[in-house]
C-alpha cells in the first residue's frame, strides 16, 4: 500500500497541471471563437459581400469589420472617402487661416483709426504720391512729344529736299519715341494704382463702420 501511495502521488501531482492546461486551452478556443470577426464590403458592381477574411481591395474599397453578432466594431474608409475627408480637412484649415488673418486685419484697423475721417485722410496721403508721379510724367511727356514732333518735321524737310536723313537724327527719334511710350506706361500704372488705393480704403472704411457700429 505504501508503494501504491508513492506511485500514485506523482500521478496526482502531474495530472492537475495537465487538467488545468486543457481547461485553459478550451477557454481560449471558446474566447477566440466568440471574438472571431467578419468583414463586409461592397465591390465595384455595388454588391455587398461578407467574409471572415478581408479582401485584397479592402483598403481601397473600404468596408466594415463585424463581430459574430453582426455588430460593427471597426470601419475602414474607402480611398475615395479618405480623399474626401482630407479635402474637407484642408478646406477647414484654410478657412481657419483666413479667419485668423481677417481677425488680425480687423484689430489693426481699429487700432490704427478712430474715425472714418482718419481713413479718408490716409487715403488722400496714399494717393498724393501717385498724383505727383502722374503730373511729372505728363509734363515730361509734353516736352518729349514736342521734341518728337520737331524731329519728325526736320526729317520730313530733309526727305522733301531729297536729302539723306542722318543716323544721329534717326537715333534721336527712336529714343524720343521710346521715352514717350515709357511715360505713357508710367501714367497708366499710376492711374491703376490710384484706383487700387481708392478700392482698398473704401473697403477699410466699410469694414471699420461694421466693426464700430453700435448694436
Amino acid at each position: 500500500m505504501q508503494t501504491d501511495k508513492q506511485n500514485c502521488k506523482p500521478w496526482r501531482v502531474t495530472a492537475q497541471p495537465m487538467a488545468f492546461s486543457a481547461l485553459t486551452l478550451a477557454l481560449m478556443l471558446v474566447a477566440a471563437s466568440a471574438q472571431a470577426q467578419m468583414y463586409r464590403w461592397v465591390d465595384g458592381n455595388g454588391r455587398v459581400h461578407y467574409s471572415d477574411t478581408a479582401p485584397m481591395t479592402y483598403r481601397q474599397s473600404g468596408g466594415a469589420e463585424l463581430s459574430k453578432q453582426g455588430n460593427v466594431i471597426k470601419r475602414t474608409q474607402s480611398e475615395a472617402e479618405r480623399r474626401a475627408e482630407a479635402a474637407r480637412a484642408a478646406e477647414q484649415k484654410q478657412l481657419q487661416l483666413e479667419q485668423q488673418k481677417q481677425a488680425q486685419l480687423d484689430r489693426a484697423l481699429t487700432q490704427t483709426y478712430t474715425t472714418e475721417a482718419e481713413i479718408d485722410l490716409a487715403r488722400d496721403r496714399a494717393l498724393e504720391h501717385h498724383k505727383l508721379a502722374i503730373n511729372g510724367a505728363v509734363i515730361r511727356s509734353k516736352a518729349v512729344e514736342a521734341n518728337l514732333a520737331d524731329l519728325r518735321t526736320r526729317i520730313a524737310s530733309i526727305e522733301k529736299a531729297k536729302g539723306k536723313v542722318g543716323a544721329g537724327l534717326t537715333a534721336q527719334v527712336d529714343q524720343a519715341s521710346r521715352e514717350s511710350l515709357e511715360l505713357k506706361r508710367v501714367i497708366l500704372n499710376n492711374e491703376e494704382a490710384m484706383q487700387q488705393v481708392r478700392d482698398k480704403y473704401a473697403a477699410d472704411k466699410l469694414r471699420f463702420r461694421e466693426l464700430t457700429a453700435k448694436p
